[in-house]
Protein backbone atom coordinates (compact mmCIF):
# COMPACT_ATOMS: atom_id res chain seq x y z
CA UNK A 1 0.00 0.00 0.00
CA UNK A 2 1.17 3.22 -0.69
CA UNK A 3 2.04 5.35 2.59
CA UNK A 4 3.49 8.90 1.63
CA UNK A 5 4.68 11.13 -1.40
CA UNK A 6 8.42 10.30 -2.12
CA UNK A 7 8.75 12.48 -4.93
CA UNK A 8 6.98 14.82 -7.36
CA UNK A 9 8.86 15.48 -10.65
CA UNK A 10 8.99 19.01 -12.14
CA UNK A 11 10.18 19.15 -15.85
CA UNK A 12 11.87 22.50 -16.57
CA UNK A 13 13.81 24.23 -19.50
CA UNK A 14 16.64 25.24 -17.32
CA UNK A 15 17.66 22.94 -14.35
CA UNK A 16 20.33 25.08 -13.35
CA UNK A 17 18.09 28.10 -12.83
CA UNK A 18 15.20 26.36 -11.54
CA UNK A 19 17.88 25.07 -9.05
CA UNK A 20 19.31 28.38 -8.29
CA UNK A 21 15.21 29.90 -7.48
CA UNK A 22 14.44 26.76 -5.31
CA UNK A 23 17.24 27.23 -3.17
CA UNK A 24 18.18 30.81 -3.41
CA UNK A 25 14.46 32.37 -3.63
CA UNK A 26 12.50 29.30 -1.85
CA UNK A 27 15.21 28.59 0.65
CA UNK A 28 15.13 24.94 -0.48
CA UNK A 29 18.26 22.20 0.66
CA UNK A 30 19.79 20.67 -2.81
CA UNK A 31 19.39 17.01 -1.81
CA UNK A 32 21.31 15.01 -4.11
CA UNK A 33 22.32 15.73 -8.13
CA UNK A 34 22.55 12.59 -10.84
CA UNK A 35 23.70 12.49 -13.95
CA UNK A 36 23.94 9.09 -15.87
CA UNK A 37 26.27 10.26 -18.32
CA UNK A 38 24.12 9.99 -21.57
CA UNK A 39 22.53 13.16 -20.96
CA UNK A 40 20.20 12.61 -18.06
CA UNK A 41 20.59 14.99 -15.28
CA UNK A 42 18.31 15.09 -12.35
CA UNK A 43 18.71 17.35 -9.07
CA UNK A 44 16.67 16.80 -6.05
CA UNK A 45 15.26 19.91 -3.62
CA UNK A 46 12.91 19.50 -0.66
CA UNK A 47 11.93 22.33 1.79
CA UNK A 48 14.80 20.49 4.69
CA UNK A 49 16.85 17.97 4.42
CA UNK A 50 14.16 15.92 7.13
CA UNK A 51 11.28 16.74 4.59
CA UNK A 52 9.56 13.31 3.64
CA UNK A 53 8.75 14.94 -0.01
CA UNK A 54 11.54 16.04 -2.51
CA UNK A 55 11.37 17.96 -6.04
CA UNK A 56 13.17 16.18 -8.79
CA UNK A 57 13.69 18.78 -11.38
CA UNK A 58 14.15 16.87 -15.34
CA UNK A 59 15.35 18.35 -18.04
CA UNK A 60 12.14 18.43 -19.82
CA UNK A 61 13.37 18.52 -23.58
CA UNK A 62 15.38 15.23 -22.56
CA UNK A 63 12.74 13.73 -21.04
CA UNK A 64 10.31 14.73 -23.96
CA UNK A 65 12.80 13.11 -26.50
CA UNK A 66 13.09 9.72 -23.90
CA UNK A 67 9.31 9.65 -23.04
CA UNK A 68 7.13 11.34 -25.58
CA UNK A 69 3.75 10.00 -24.11
CA UNK A 70 4.50 11.62 -20.70
CA UNK A 71 2.61 14.65 -19.73
CA UNK A 72 5.16 17.54 -18.99
CA UNK A 73 2.76 19.73 -17.88
CA UNK A 74 3.89 21.23 -14.30
CA UNK A 75 1.77 19.34 -11.25
CA UNK A 76 -0.11 21.87 -9.13
CA UNK A 77 1.73 21.82 -6.06
CA UNK A 78 0.42 23.23 -2.66
CA UNK A 79 3.22 24.19 0.13
CA UNK A 80 2.35 24.67 3.67
CA UNK A 81 3.40 27.33 5.79
CA UNK A 82 3.31 28.32 9.09
CA UNK A 83 3.47 32.12 8.80
CA UNK A 84 2.38 32.75 5.41
CA UNK A 85 2.22 36.74 5.43
CA UNK A 86 5.93 36.54 6.04
CA UNK A 87 6.56 34.47 3.68
CA UNK A 88 5.00 36.41 0.96
CA UNK A 89 6.90 39.65 2.10
CA UNK A 90 10.01 37.67 1.65
CA UNK A 91 9.19 36.10 -1.52
CA UNK A 92 8.17 39.65 -2.80
CA UNK A 93 11.51 41.00 -1.73
CA UNK A 94 13.38 38.13 -3.38
CA UNK A 95 12.10 39.32 -6.70
CA UNK A 96 9.82 36.61 -6.90
CA UNK A 97 6.25 36.82 -8.83
CA UNK A 98 3.46 36.41 -6.21
CA UNK A 99 -0.07 36.59 -6.19
CA UNK A 100 -2.56 38.62 -3.70
CA UNK A 101 -3.39 36.50 -0.34
CA UNK A 102 -6.89 35.28 -0.93
CA UNK A 103 -8.83 33.80 2.31
CA UNK A 104 -10.47 30.01 1.34
CA UNK A 105 -12.62 27.97 3.34
CA UNK A 106 -9.64 26.30 4.54
CA UNK A 107 -6.82 29.29 5.21
CA UNK A 108 -5.03 31.76 3.71
CA UNK A 109 -3.54 31.22 0.19
CA UNK A 110 -1.47 33.24 -2.54
CA UNK A 111 0.27 31.61 -5.72
CA UNK A 112 3.74 32.24 -6.62
CA UNK A 113 5.59 31.33 -10.14
CA UNK A 114 9.25 30.30 -10.65
CA UNK A 115 11.58 32.11 -12.74
CA UNK A 116 9.86 29.57 -15.80
CA UNK A 117 6.40 30.83 -15.15
CA UNK A 118 4.96 28.04 -13.78
CA UNK A 119 2.59 28.69 -10.57
CA UNK A 120 2.29 27.03 -7.49
CA UNK A 121 0.40 27.72 -4.42
CA UNK A 122 1.19 28.03 -0.39
CA UNK A 123 -1.62 27.79 2.49
CA UNK A 124 -1.14 28.51 5.98
CA UNK A 125 -1.25 25.70 8.13
CA UNK A 126 1.00 24.47 11.47
CA UNK A 127 2.58 21.60 12.19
Amino acid sequence: MIHKVGQIMVYVNDQDKAVEFWTEKMGFTKVSEEDNGQGMRWIEVSPSESAETSIILHNKEFIAKMSPELNLGTPSLMFFSENLNELHSELSNKQVTVGEMVIMPSGKVFNFSDAEGNYFAVMEKSK
